[in-house]
């Protein structure tokens, strides 16, 4: 179970660990927190009065048709987008919609997601670090929700309504952006005579205090998907310009430069051995 905060964050993080596992004959189900309502329209091309005025329900179709590529299942938890002011942080004072998913008490959000585990009865879960992996409010709810909902699914006597308990044995939080990937994929654009799209990053542009590198303890090899993986974002095509950032370095570098997507063992009720190679090691 790949819990998620809107609709494109399962293609942007994860999505090739994800194909990789279905195409092994795992189920795979994403729980998408909110429908992305106050999203914006990030790909200019999209960037249209008909698509601004129908963006809830254009959301939920390119969601149906990334969920069809990665060949997963998909259930929706039903909140409403916090959105993102500018400036905002969790302690920054700047206030957020009356029904943003942000708002929402974490023992009431986490209550239908406790639910679909003991449904699912996953194995291993992933979701968001402490920090949401950026700090956009339904990120920071995501990563709560999903470490609440991970620690009571299995003790009957929390949310006695909603199932019979169930598990799960192992948690994870993705981390996609960290500055060892990133100078990797840079120094290969720039050995190729390519033009890197990190350079502003590593010349100091970047913030890399909350880099988390030094904390994965899992890297799942998953190149040969990552095809998969780049249809499915195009598949969100309000949300990613297939000629911007996403696809600036060649797949083709990508796969040679850094060929897997990066995880931390957060809980475990198995053993296994770090560094792991597989989300379910100690389970096979």
């Amino acid at each position: 179970m790949c819990v998620h905060a809107h609709p494109d964050d399962e293609s942007s993080k994860g999505a090739a660990t994800m194909a990789r596992y279905v195409r092994e004959g795992v189920e795979v189900l994403v729980v998408t927190c909110t429908g992305g309502e106050r999203g914006d329209v990030l790909n200019p091309k999209m960037d249209r009065p008909e698509v601004q005025e129908n963006l809830p329900r254009i959301r939920t179709e390119e969601m149906n048709r990334a969920r069809e590529i990665l060949g997963v299942r998909q259930h929706w938890l039903g909140f409403t987008d916090s959105g993102l002011p500018e400036g905002w942080l969790p302690d920054s004072g700047i206030a957020l919609p009356d029904d943003a998913f942000y708002l929402v008490p974490t023992e009431k959000a986490a209550a239908p997601l406790v639910e679909i585990m003991r449904s699912f009865k996953p194995h291993v879960v992933t979701t968001y670090d402490e920090e949401g992996g950026y700090p956009h409010p339904d990120h920071v709810k995501t990563h709560e929700i999903s470490v609440a909902a991970f620690r009571a699914a299995g003790d009957p006597e929390q949310y006695p309504d909603r199932g019979e308990a169930w598990r799960p044995s192992k948690l994870y939080y993705g981390h996609g952006f960290g500055k060892a990937r990133v100078e990797a994929l840079h120094q290969a654009m720039v050995d190729a005579g390519l033009e890197s799209p990190y350079g502003d990053w590593l010349a100091g542009d970047q913030d890399w205090a909350r880099d988390k590198s030094g904390r994965v303890t899992t890297r799942v090899e998953c190149a040969d998907y990552f095809h998969i993986r780049d249809e499915a974002l195009k598949a969100h095509a309000t949300q990613v310009d297939p000629d911007g950032f996403w696809f600036a370095v060649p797949r083709e570098i990508q796969q040679k430069a850094w060929p897997t997507e990066d995880y931390e063992l957060v809980e475990s009720s198995v053993a296994s051995r770090l560094p792991e190679d597989d989300l379910f090691a100690g389970l096979r």
